[in-house]
């Protein structure tokens, strides 16, 4: 769910994700305004519409949710987030529906994966906008911790060195990925490629930490082709490669 004009690239990526490691039926709900760009993807199912009562029909249909590439800030955004939450389906939360999170924090322990960038992830716990980054990666093991204490779930805090954690366990690091993968895009294909996972595993905690694996792996394929100028849509694509034997 996402897609707002302006951003209909970061849900189609998504969804694309999802495609290639091997969901199956992939739907995106996105803005009427944003039908045609995230339908040139054939394969996707795409539906645009302005009333949330949608989203509570495709849900029905669905496994897994994921929400917040393109989502935006506005009153489609709005009603779509609530939507989400009301499903009680297992989420995927991702970009601007973090946000949302941050501003009408939910403690309630839910069957949900979060996957903050640093900025996110201090919007979250509420830091300071000034320098809520900095204390983050300055103490990225503790925001973890702190952000999987506050909101449940599993919690996937990216960035160089990517954590993975939830209460209870111990956090996983992921040491794969190169700098070229800090492109636009990059955490729009890391949603889909976990969600598409969560709807195959059913279980949240290893479909985080594969997502985050793969999604890595792929851009590490890529990398000795160049660094510089690589695309989240060829990350996406070379997923596949890493789901199959």
């Amino acid at each position: 769910v996402g897609g707002k004009p302006g951003m209909s690239g970061a849900v189609r990526l998504a969804g694309e994700a999802a495609l290639r490691v091997g969901a199956g039926l992939v739907s995106v709900l996105t803005a009427p305004g944003s039908v045609a760009a995230v339908a040139a993807r054939p394969e996707l199912m795409v539906y645009g519409s302005d009333d949330a009562a949608t989203l509570h029909e495709l849900a029905s249909r669905c496994d897994v949710l994921a929400i917040g590439p393109g989502l935006g800030r506005d009153d489609w955004s709005e009603r779509m987030f609530e939507a989400a939450l009301a499903t009680r389906l297992p989420l995927v939360v991702d970009a601007d529906a973090l946000r949302r999170l941050a501003d009408v924090p939910r403690l309630e322990p839910r069957d949900w994966i979060l996957t903050p960038h640093p900025g996110e992830a201090a919007q979250l716990l509420g830091y300071d906008a000034t320098g809520g980054n900095l204390r983050v990666q300055n103490d990225r093991l503790g925001a973890l911790r702190a952000l999987t204490a506050r909101y449940g779930g599993v919690v996937v805090l990216k960035g160089a060195g990517t954590l993975v954690g939830r209460e209870g366990d111990v956090p996983q690091w992921c040491a794969a990925g190169n700098p070229g993968m800090a492109v636009p895009g990059m955490g729009d294909v890391l949603t889909g490629a976990i969600a598409g996972l969560q709807a195959q595993l059913r279980d949240p905690w290893l479909a985080a930490r594969l997502g985050v694996f793969v999604h890595a792996c792929a851009g590490d394929t890529l990398a000795p082709r160049g660094e510089r100028g690589l695309l989240a849509s060829e990350v996406a694509t070379e997923l596949k490669h890493w789901v199959n034997p």
